[in-house]
């Protein structure tokens, strides 16, 4: 078994929390985007709060413990790994609800490359438990604007995960998804669950535009996020957001293994 202790740990020492490789000036930039609500920091979530960069920065110091000085404006940012393992707690007791409950949920991610194996044990370990996995609209069509202009893609599941690929990368042995921030997929597959006459999920799990998506319209929705991702901890902050988990969300997919134990364990789900 993975002791808090074990874990704390890895996180420092994998670069999860600790210092981090995002830097702090991506991460003000981000905050001032979502100052000025653009919609590519926003996630999909509509902030009922004013949320200048004075009060994301004391925001995000107080949700990740990054550095709450608005002087300082480089070098790399900070999580506070004791801040990292009380929301993994908290993950963990949603995750055991909804096996209690046998509550049908929902996963999906925007960072397939680093993040598909975390979720897709989860959704192992929740469809063992007796929960209905959902994965409705496959191969439904996703038009989502990008910095290189309007781009389509295709929603796909792999483990139980939903992803979104581009048309030319469905060729078996191609990437295993598209990296994206928008809400866009989520919002398709909660209406293909709604066009269908349900089950709709009682707890969507995910990432970035899957979780802020899913929370803003009124789902029970957990995740992680980074210091420049501070649409997630504004969602928290305002209730949309059931648990955001600070943690660097861009580190090699292995690093995120004893996570995955450890919330399993703590929801007393085998893996």
């Amino acid at each position: 078994m993975l002791t808090t202790e074990a874990l704390r740990a890895h996180l420092v020492g994998a670069r999860l929390a600790g210092t981090v490789a995002t830097s702090r000036e991506e991460s003000l930039r981000r905050y001032r985007l979502f100052a000025a609500r653009d919609p590519r920091v926003l996630l999909g979530i509509d902030p009922e709060g004013a949320w200048g960069q004075r009060e994301l920065i004391e925001l995000m110091a107080d949700r990740c413990g990054v550095s709450a000085d608005s002087r300082r404006v480089s070098g790399q940012d900070v999580i506070d790994p004791e801040r990292t393992l009380a929301a993994l707690d908290a993950f963990a007791e949603h995750l055991a609800e909804a096996a209690r409950r046998k509550a049908p949920v929902l996963l999906g991610t925007g960072h397939p490359h680093r993040l598909l194996g975390f979720y897709g044990a989860l959704a192992d370990a929740l469809s063992a438990a007796g929960c209905d996995v959902l994965t409705p609209a496959q191969g439904r069509r996703v038009d989502i604007t990008t910095r290189f202009g309007l781009r389509t893609y295709n929603l796909d599941y792999v483990r139980g995960v939903a992803l979104v690929r581009t048309p030319r990368a469905e060729r078996p042995g191609c990437e295993p998804g598209a990296h994206t921030h928008s809400p866009l997929p989520v919002r398709t597959v909660l209406a293909a669950c709604a066009e269908a006459g349900g089950p709709l999920p009682e707890l969507v799990i995910g990432d970035h535009g899957w979780v802020c998506g899913a929370g803003q319209l009124g789902f029970e929705a957990i995740g992680p996020a980074d210091t420049d991702d501070p649409a997630l901890f504004v969602g928290e902050a305002e209730g949309s957001v059931s648990v955001a988990v600070p943690l660097d969300d861009g580190v090699r997919s292995d690093y995120y293994l004893p996570l995955t134990r450890y919330v399993l364990n703590r929801a007393c789900l085998s893996q």
